[in-house]
């Protein structure tokens, strides 16, 4: 039996379970599935532009790296970097044949432990003739004995050989030279969708994906999978509209939509989390003040309350009658349906529906009072229904990255009425700005504009919940000093502090590159 791990190749299409176009969760929840099989994953991102640049997960011990678009996080193309760690086969036909014994010794640097394939192997008995490939020069500058690289495609397949550059001829058949003393076996190996790795290469990261994010719905002969989501467009009013992949889009409306018309379009929620944290209760606002009214805010066009996920319960005293009356009033009414509240947690979906009792629907933006959504009307108060959806980006180096596949969503202009679309990828500076300008006119002075601006500062690493309440910090710089400490993660990075900032409906937990974590539509 072999003792090397045994993967077969689809050209065009993956490498065994590795499916082209999966999400970066799937294919992480399945590696680190099998530690075994999978000792070592080590993630590459960029700090700076993390939902831009692309995102690579190396696996040194078995051989071969992945390669994710910034963006959509799915899975662009599949490299072979050492054919020595995995029996890697194409139709039954083993590329290398390796050693009884897998080697324990580290490879040489910038050498792989075992050669690839030889070019007689892949064209005569693997892949068969193909076009003419590409010459890739070695910079004698820096290298003056450096190989050139000869990469040979085939469609949704490459390999690339290392040729001697003394023996290079663009006149000389490439058969002849690839079969020559002057040329290599492979040193590497691509995977891609594409005719050739010339015409893929151009725009590889952003080329629609032939198979979906989910790694269930490649799989055939699976039990039936809910169709997955592919884009969130925020309608304004309280109305979310999905689109999936190949079903009809579903609209999720606050106030309106039952957990029961969930299940039947989503399919039964990843998990179910009952609500049950009191921390933040102290910024809600008591039943006797009085909302502002719809023409004008006060300091904040989000509604407090809304920027928790909290109970709406409060464990906190005061010395004023009526205010203990009402609490004592808050209480009895909430401890009926306290236990009723939860979230359901789609994590192959990106996002979790808040459900609870109705309540109020927050304000449509300006531009949208007199659109084709009208706002939610409120049900019966005795009939459970979503008030709340959170949008998660499953940003590389956030707190919570992997618990959920990336969401990805758009603000329409018709919506906001801003100049540019905003999306899932728009920094929050520029979100910031165009959502301020609509919100302009309708703040009650400046001052309550300028304190509209201010943000809750969080820190996840001190809840034992992450996903269920926010932990309030008295500033940013004082968490910084605490990291730069040695305290919090082991990093030192602060990935688990971010900034919550409020719009009429909308809020979002930012990071302190800029980038949106969370985009929460209440």
């Amino acid at each position: 039996m072999s003792k090397y791990h045994s993967l077969q190749i689809h050209p065009g299409r993956g490498l065994g379970f590795l499916v082209l176009g999966a999400s970066l969760h799937d294919v992480l929840i399945r590696l680190k599935a099998h530690p075994h099989l999978y000792p070592t994953i080590d993630v590459s991102y960029s700090r700076t532009q993390p939902l831009v640049r692309p995102v690579i997960l190396n696996l040194p011990r078995n051989g071969f790296r992945l390669r994710f678009d910034g963006p959509d996080q799915r899975l662009r193309l599949i490299e072979i970097l050492d054919f020595g760690k995995t029996q890697l086969s194409y139709k039954n036909i083993d590329l290398v044949k390796l050693p009884e014994e897998p080697t324990t010794a580290p490879a040489s640097a910038g050498y792989p432990s075992q050669c690839g394939p030889a070019f007689r192997h892949v064209y005569n008995r693997l892949m068969g003739p193909t076009f003419p490939g590409e010459y890739i020069a070695p910079n004698e500058a820096a290298e003056p004995q450096a190989a050139g690289m000869y990469v040979l495609s085939y469609p949704g397949i490459a390999f690339t050989f290392p040729l001697q550059h003394s023996a290079w001829s663009s006149s000389a058949d490439f058969v002849s030279l690839l079969s020559s003393s002057a040329a290599a076996p492979a040193k590497s190996l691509a995977i891609f969708n594409g005719a050739s790795w010339h015409e893929a290469r151009e725009d590889l990261l952003a080329r629609p994906c032939l198979h979906p994010r989910s790694l269930a719905l490649s799989m055939k002969g699976k039990e039936h999978q809910p169709d997955e989501v592919e884009l969130v467009n925020v309608c304004g009013s309280g109305v979310l509209e999905l689109i999936r992949r190949s079903s009809a889009p579903f609209r999720i409306v606050l106030g309106e939509t039952t957990p029961q018309d969930l299940v039947a379009e989503l399919g039964p929620p990843d998990s179910i989390y009952y609500k049950n944290d009191h921390r933040l209760s102290i910024h809600k606002p008591r039943r006797r003040e009085q909302r502002p009214s719809h023409g004008s805010y006060g300091a904040s066009p989000a509604r407090s309350e809304d920027f928790l996920d909290a109970d709406p319960s409060s464990g906190h005293t005061t010395t004023d009658d009526s205010d203990v009356d009402d609490d004592a009033d808050q209480r009895d009414d909430d401890q009926g349906q306290s236990t009723a509240k939860c979230f359901y947690n789609y994590f192959h979906h990106g996002f979790d529906v808040f459900i609870s009792y109705p309540s109020n629907p927050s304000l449509p933006l300006p531009p949208a009072r007199s659109s084709a959504h009208p706002p939610a009307t409120t049900t019966a108060i005795d009939r459970l229904v979503a008030t709340k959806v959170l949008l998660h980006g499953n940003v590389p180096g956030s707190y919570p990255f992997n618990r959920y596949r990336r969401s990805r969503w758009t603000i329409g202009r018709e919506t906001t009425g801003a100049s540019v679309d905003l999306n899932s990828e728009t920094s929050f500076g520029q979100i910031s700005h165009q959502l301020r300008k609509i919100w302009k006119g309708n703040y009650a002075s400046d001052e309550a504009e300028r304190a509209a601006q201010n943000a809750i500062v969080l820190d996840r690493d001190w809840g034992d919940s992450p996903g269920s309440s926010y932990e309030v910090l008295e500033g940013w710089d004082d968490v910084e000093q605490r990291r730069k400490k040695g305290s919090g993660s082991p990093e030192g990075s602060g990935s688990g502090t971010t900034q919550i900032f409020g719009f009429p409906g909308m809020l979002f937990e930012v990071l302190k590159n800029d980038a949106v974590s969370c985009l929460t539509i209440y």
